[in-house]
C-alpha cells in the first residue's frame, strides 16, 4: 500500500467514524479486512488516529475559513477530506504543504465531485497560508 492509498483507507475509516459513530479501532479493522492481503502502510492508522485526537482543533481551523457557510452543512466526506487534510497540514510536519493539498484533492476527485474538489483545495489552501503566516 502506497501513501496514496493510505490516504484513502484513512478517509474510508473517518467516514465511518463520522457517520457512523464507528470507534476508531473497529473503523480501521474494517477497513483492513476490506483489504486483505495487503501490507498496510502506517500512515494510515497514523493519519486515523492523529485526526481523532485532534479533531476539535481541526474542526476550529476548518471553521475559521468557512465564509458563508456552516460547518454542519458540508457533507460528510468533504468534512472527513477537509479533516485529514487539515491534519496533515498541522500535525505532520514531515509531510510537504504542497503533497497535502495536492493529495487532498486528489481524494475529493476519488470520493467526491467538482465542487468537492475546489471547496477542498480553497479551505486547505487558506489554512496552509495561515500557518505560513504563523
Amino acid at each position: 500500500m502506497n501513501r496514496r492509498q493510505a490516504r484513502e483507507k484513512a478517509v474510508q475509516a473517518l467516514f465511518q467514524i463520522t457517520v457512523g459513530q464507528t470507534d476508531a479501532e473497529e473503523a480501521i479493522h474494517n477497513v483492513q479486512e476490506m483489504d486483505k492481503g495487503s501490507q498496510l502502510n502506517p500512515l494510515f492508522e497514523l493519519l486515523v488516529h492523529q485526526t481523532i485526537h485532534h479533531m476539535p482543533d481541526i474542526d476550529e481551523q476548518i471553521k475559521k475559513h468557512l465564509i458563508n457557510w456552516q460547518f454542519d452543512r458540508i457533507a460528510n466526506i468533504d468534512k472527513t477530506i477537509l479533516r485529514l487534510g487539515t491534519c496533515e497540514l498541522l500535525y505532520l510536519d514531515d509531510i510537504p504543504t504542497s503533497v497535502s493539498l495536492n493529495e487532498a484533492v486528489e481524494l475529493a476527485k476519488l470520493f467526491g465531485d467538482e465542487k468537492t474538489r475546489k471547496f477542498v483545495n480553497g479551505i486547505l489552501s487558506q489554512i496552509a497560508v495561515d500557518l505560513k503566516k504563523n
